[in-house]
């Protein structure tokens, strides 16, 4: 085959040579640039031999190829990339490039230890098994599929010298070329690597390898060996710096004599003795789990807390001894049903104290804005498994502000491979994770505590509302955010309150029968949320999602993700597990599709157009009949008898049309207004009408900001000129404004016949729709009302309390509002008839959605 190496040093010079022997054409070599002058032994060996060298300082700028480097790549026609021992970040322009792609030597058994340092950390976590893995390259770190492993027993007292030059080295080579035997034989399999079971460790520093004493003697053991000799643990000692090379554990117990060395941080003085230094840890300060499972006799790195007898009042105690001995260590109950083996919680506790958790770690890449006086901070990747991440293909789109249509910044756009990682998170955090573990009221804790944050950071959270959605900022203060904040409040109280019953069967004489109902979660769920309130939407749904105990994938609208990500920010904050809560902007074709088919999602909520509605359910029904609640489409009645009081009619009739610049669910319609008051309604609704403020929505007196984007302020213009063209009469509006961004007159319409296109269909903007009716004549009006598929909203003005009954049983919708409008509430149910849905959000009623029944019968 013709092979391009890419890779240095000495291991990768013999891989190269042993190819050559085998017979291989090897039509380049990649190594890293000279180094004060010294060329590495991979370019050095190849030179002699003739084969082209080349030694790019970088592959890529900015996450891009550069071109002439792949240019001269693909100039070799290599049909296999081998990588030994490679160092530098090599594109996918290159990795996929050959027929045969690309194979990779990694020195540990992934998925342990992938990234760097994988010998020291192999070391450092006392593994009792190493070696090594030659697996197919892909764009992950160190994920791709699996072609050939070998392992080895790891020593008491290895280091990362004899480790590497007893096993990685010799065998490192040999697996090498036999990998690439077995491809030119067609024989290399090709074996999904499991994410069970992987770790990830970064880099070892000088900085990071400081000693905490704090710890068993075996661990501090496997640290300074793991560090040896790069970078080298070390410690203060004497007023200067020790670094430790080499370690042996001593298992006897006995300390020869020696002088004491004292240690700032040490349990005991070092001893200084003729063979070296002696060093303790604090391995009987560990005796806590031996006082709380005093059944066992001797604690082991395999022992499980909970499996040897502890109980839930044993972790309080085992926290709190372990916070007071440790100088007042956060550590969590929570934590300990994550690290349930002395081994696992004792790592817990080194990562802890060297300040390094890798389970909470998480870096932000912040678009940065001095907006509203804040200094706003949005996340704008993706979110999965608590992680922000770029899209495949670093992907990304622009989001727009629609006060004026300039570019907030790029936000990555989720593509399907995207969409099947965040699934296989969350299902994982289901399955497996803390949240599946931790107790229903620890759940409702961490909602409380989600709820808290979303509190402290609500201006922030108002102002990317008013920045990406065009809210207005007082109405996002009070309502998109909240209500959010309400929402997890609310559903927060409702985890540990989920209740199944008994139920009353015939017995099975002579024997009897119990019989109980259980409400479990679902499992992993899907979430799609419209553009008008993109924060309350999430958090309508996500909040009765979690409570119920649930893992989610959210996909936000396109047009405005950047709340939804700042709220994936904040929910790290929280401590919600990591792929309990993921992210996804993108497209609903390409996003929303993906989760409606996925086998492993077993429930979709959904708020948007009954179109897309109707294509959700049916996906989801030949997918895998996933259970799915659909909030759609509405075109809501309102109607005003001539017995209401007026003046607060004007201000709800007002409201119910123009509240968030219409963009609105429930949003009344269409108004219908008895005879006898139609002009006087109509003449005090103008009058109003001028009297808005429209302007930017960070003013603290407007009071009606843009529309959310510039397609929808195209449909609302062709929805006005539809409704002149029908002879309807407008009144005012129905015009953009004349400056820039995307703003819409508030538009009224009168003389609205019911077999118009506006009187039938829902504009979800600033457009009050006014139909008369005659004067007493309620079933009529009733009848015209109930005339549409959609059944969202309704609501009735009338001072006669026996009429606005009658009313309200005839309506045929899901919310009825008496003398009141938008009036919504956490603890009220919240959905639509026909064509506007069914399921609900909102109320103890959202938690069915999200829970299934299972009944079990006991014969005893």
């Amino acid at each position: 085959m013709k092979i391009a190496v890419i890779g240095q040093s000495l291991f990768g010079q013999e891989v190269y040579r042993h190819l050559r022997e085998e017979g291989h054409e090897v039509v380049g070599v990649f190594t890293v640039p000279d180094k004060n002058g010294k060329v590495d032994p991979l370019g050095l060996e190849a030179e002699k031999d003739g084969v082209p060298v080349f030694k790019f300082p970088r592959w890529r700028v900015k996450g891009q190829a550069l071109p002439d480097v792949v240019a001269k790549y693909q100039a070799l026609g290599a049909e296999l990339n081998v990588l030994p021992f490679c160092s530098q970040f090599i594109p996918m322009e290159v990795i996929n490039a050959p027929c045969h792609g690309s194979i990779i030597y990694h020195p540990s058994l992934l998925p342990r230890h992938r990234g760097a340092s994988a010998i020291n950390w192999t070391l450092i976590h006392g593994d009792k098994k190493g070696g090594f893995t030659i697996f197919w390259a892909d764009d992950g770190l160190d994920t791709g599929d699996l072609l050939l492993q070998k392992e080895c027993e790891i020593l008491p007292d290895d280091t990362v010298n004899t480790l590497y030059n007893r096993f990685l080295f010799p065998e490192g080579i040999k697996g090498m070329v036999q990998a690439v035997r077995l491809i030119a034989e067609g024989k290399a399999p090709r074996l999904p690597q499991p994410e069970e079971g992987a770790t990830y460790e970064g880099i070892q520093k000088k900085e990071t390898a400081k000693i905490n004493w704090e710890q068993p003697a075996e661990v501090i053991h496997n640290w300074i060996r793991g560090n040896d000799k790069m970078p080298g643990a070390w410690t203060e000692a004497c007023g200067q710096k020790l670094t430790f090379f080499n370690s042996t554990l001593n298992t006897a117990g006995l300390v020869p004599e020696g002088e004491a060395l004292p240690i700032p941080g040490a349990h005991r003085p070092g001893v200084v003795t003729e063979r070296g230094l002696v060093l303790f840890g604090n391995d009987d300060r560990m005796s806590t789990w031996k006082r709380i499972l005093p059944s066992i006799p001797e604690v082991e790195d395999s022992t499980d807390f909970f499996k040897s007898g502890a109980v839930s009042v044993d972790i309080v105690r085992l926290v709190e001894e372990i916070k007071e001995l440790c100088d007042g260590l956060e550590l969590e109950n929570e934590e300990v049903y994550m690290a349930t083996t002395f081994k696992d919680f004792i790592q817990l506790l080194v990562r802890k104290l060297r300040g390094n958790n890798k389970e909470s770690e998480c870096i932000i890449d912040y678009v940065e804005k001095a907006v509203n006086k804040l200094t706003l901070q949005m996340p704008h990747q993706l979110f999965i498994g608590g992680k922000f991440v770029d899209a495949e293909g670093t992907k990304t789109y622009e989001t727009i502000n629609p006060t004026d249509g300039s570019v907030i910044c790029q936000v990555s756009l989720a593509q399907v491979s995207d969409v099947d990682k965040a699934v296989a998170a969350a299902k994982d955090a289901f399955e497996t994770g803390l949240w599946g573990k931790i107790s229903a009221r620890d759940r409702g804790r961490l909602l409380y505590r989600l709820a808290d944050l979303m509190e402290q950071h609500q201006e922030e959270l108002a102002t990317i509302e008013a920045l990406d959605a065009g809210a207005v900022y007082t109405l996002a203060l009070k309502t998109h955010v909240g209500m959010s904040i309400q929402t997890f409040r609310y559903f927060a109280g409702w985890c540990d309150k989920i209740q199944g019953s008994t139920i009353p069967i015939n017995q099975a004489r002579p024997n009897r029968n119990l019989t109980l109902t259980r409400k479990e979660p679902i499992g992993v769920c899907g979430i799609v949320i419209p553009w008008n309130y993109p924060l309350m939407m999430l958090s309508w749904k996500t909040a009765a999602c979690l409570a119920a105990g649930n893992t989610v994938l959210i996909k936000p609208a396109q047009v405005t993700p950047l709340t939804a990500l700042k709220f994936a920010e904040l929910t790290l904050k929280a401590g919600i597990p990591k792929g309990v809560i993921n992210i996804l902007p993108g497209s609903g074709s390409l996003v929303g599709q993906r989760l409606s088919d996925h086998p492993d999602v077993r429930k979709i909520g959904f708020t948007g157009s009954t179109e897309v509605g109707k294509h959700i359910m049916k996906s989801c029904a030949l997918s895998n009949v996933k259970k799915v609640s659909l909030e759609l489409g509405g075109k809501s009645p309102l109607i005003i008898f001539a017995d209401c009081d007026l003046s607060k009619v004007v201000q709800m009739g007002m409201s119910a049309v123009f509240f968030n610049k219409g963009e609105n669910c429930i949003a009344a319609g269409r108004i219908f207004v008895e005879d006898s008051i139609h002009d006087l309604f109509v003449q005090k609704v103008v009058e109003e009408v001028t009297k808005m403020k429209i302007g930017n929505p960070l003013d603290r007196d407007t009071n009606h900001g843009p529309q959310n984007h510039q397609a929808h302020l195209q449909k609302l213009i062709e929805y006005c000129q539809h409704g002149v063209k029908e002879g309807a009469t407008l009144v005012c509006g129905g015009n953009q404004v004349p400056r820039p961004g995307f703003f819409f007159q508030p538009t009224v319409f009168t003389d609205v016949e019911d077999h118009m296109f506006i009187a039938k269909e829902e504009s979800f903007g600033p457009i009050m729709i006014i139909s008369r009716f005659a004067n007493g004549d309620v079933d009529t009006v009733l009848s015209r009302a109930n005339a549409t598929e959609f059944g969202l909203a309704s609501g009735v003005f009338t001072r006669d309390i026996s009429k606005a009954l009658y009313v309200s049983d005839k309506l045929e919708a899901g919310t009825v509002f008496i003398n009141t409008y938008n009036k919504t509430d956490v603890a009220a149910p919240f959905g639509g008839f026909k064509q506007s849905g069914f399921g609900k959000d909102l109320g103890e009623a959202a938690l069915n959605e999200y829970l299934r029944v299972k009944t079990i019968t006991v014969e005893y």
